[in-house]
Formats: C-alpha cells, structure tokens, sequence
C-alpha cells in the first residue's frame, strides 16, 4: 500500500512537470532561450526582439558601431547610411566627403553639394569663364543654346551683332526666325524691297500674306493685272465669294451656260 507521503511526492513530481511543459511553450520561455541581447542595444518600444542604440547598425545578432567620416554628421536614422556630409562637402564612393570645390566666378548651391556660376559666367567643365559681350548684345537667360543675344535691330554675324538693314516702308517685327522686318501696309515684300500695291480698277486693298494685295469687288473677276466685269448667264447667280457664279438650282453648268437638269 502506497504511503501518504509517497503520493504526496508523486503529485509534486507531476505539477512540476506540467508547469514546465507550460513554460516550454511559452513566448516568454522562448525568447529566454534566443539569444540574448546583445551590448548597444535596447528591447523594442513596441512588439518583441531588441533594435540597437543609436550610432550603431544592426549586423547579425550584433550592434556595430557607424562610422562617421570626417566632415560628415550622424543622422540616427534607421535606414540610409547613418550619416550625411556636412554643407559644403559631397559624398564620394559612400565613404568620404569631399569638399565642394568653387571656382572663381562661381558660387555654391543652397544643396551644398554643387555649385553653379554667376550670372556673366558660363560653365565650362570645373571653370566658370566669362562671357565676352560684344557690343549691342545682352546676357541671355537661357540654360541652352548661345549665352547673349544681339539687341533689338540688331543681328547676329558670327560673334557679333551687326544692324539689321531695314528697307524703306519697311519696320522691324519680333519674329524669332525669318526675316526680320515687314513691308508697311500698302507694300508688299519683292527681293529684300518693299513695293507699293498697286490697286487696279474695280478692287480694294487687300493685306493678305499671299497674294497681289488686292482683291476685285464683288461682281468682278480677278483678269491679268486687272478685274473684269462679270458677265452672269441666265439662270445663274454670284457664289459666296462675289468674283465667281454658279447656276441656280435645278441648272447645271456646260459651255459657260445653265442648262436645265432632265
């Protein structure tokens, strides 16, 4: 017969044992038995497992110390490098900072990590030059193409600006291309002069771009250098533009005349 103090044992020895099944399937005693945080680091603010200190980057199960270069500052920031060259400094190969060299004429970008050159000043490579203004031209705000631009009457021959020769009862337009001057109304453009219009009988002026520069008024026709009377047959009529006819309805055209449609 099995004592009291015999049964008493057993039940101690089968409690523990329960209680250290428990604990073995715990998260608790799970993470007890992962491996322990390592030095510069901290637990989690949130959820479970450590992050390292900042100034230091997580490697392995290990928290490695970030190394700043020199001219550069440590940003504490998760991801990235862990640090940033200082203003004035660009960072070279992901391991040094370099500082900006200006040249002269030059200045250095708000960025700090590049710098451009000053008005009056092209760059060409790692220089700024200056830019040789000749006379009648002005600095021009263009990132492409030529640094100045010749003055108003004035156009570019090489690398400078010569007079536009602006023919009489001509002026000076703002075309960008082309020529750059345009006949006076009454005038029209004939090699490189401006000749008058001459208006035949029966028409008006007209300051078309192409063209005599006249058109016959209505009821006449456009004939060599003239307009002629337009001779309208039966049964037809002036079309929309005045200098033409056409038949009435019903009518067709053959042989100058309106026949009636069959």
């Amino acid at each position: 017969m099995v004592s009291f103090h015999s049964a008493m044992a057993s039940a101690e020895l089968l409690a523990l044992a329960f209680v250290t099944l428990i604990a073995i399937g715990s998260p608790s005693f799970a993470q007890s038995q992962s491996a322990p945080m390592p030095v510069n680091a901290q637990p989690k603010s949130y959820g479970d497992g450590w992050e390292c200190d900042r100034g230091y980057r997580r490697d392995g199960d290990a928290c490695l110390a970030i190394i700043v270069p020199e001219n550069a500052y440590a940003t504490n920031r998760t991801y990235g490098a862990g640090w940033e060259c200082l203003h004035g400094f660009q960072e070279v190969n992901e391991a040094t900072c370099l500082e900006v060299v200006v040249p002269d004429g030059g200045y250095l970008d708000p960025s700090g990590k590049s710098w451009s050159c000053f008005r009056r000043y092209m760059k060409v490579d790692d220089l700024c030059l200056e830019i040789d203004l000749p006379p009648n031209a002005y600095l021009a705000d263009n990132t492409y193409g030529s640094a100045w631009q010749c003055n108003r009457g004035y156009e570019i021959d090489g690398d400078t600006c010569i007079a536009i020769a602006v023919p009489k009862n001509a002026f000076l337009n703002g075309a960008g291309y082309g020529q750059p001057w345009t006949c006076e109304r009454g005038y029209f453009e004939r090699d490189d002069i401006c000749e008058a219009v001459v208006v035949p009988e029966n028409a008006y002026f007209d300051d078309a771009n192409y063209g005599p520069g006249w058109k016959c008024n209505r009821g006449f026709a456009e004939s060599d250098d003239g307009c002629t009377e337009i001779d309208l047959p039966e049964n037809a009529h002036l079309d929309r533009s005045g200098n033409r006819w056409e038949c009435h309805r019903n009518f067709q055209r053959s042989q100058g005349r309106c026949i009636l449609n069959d």
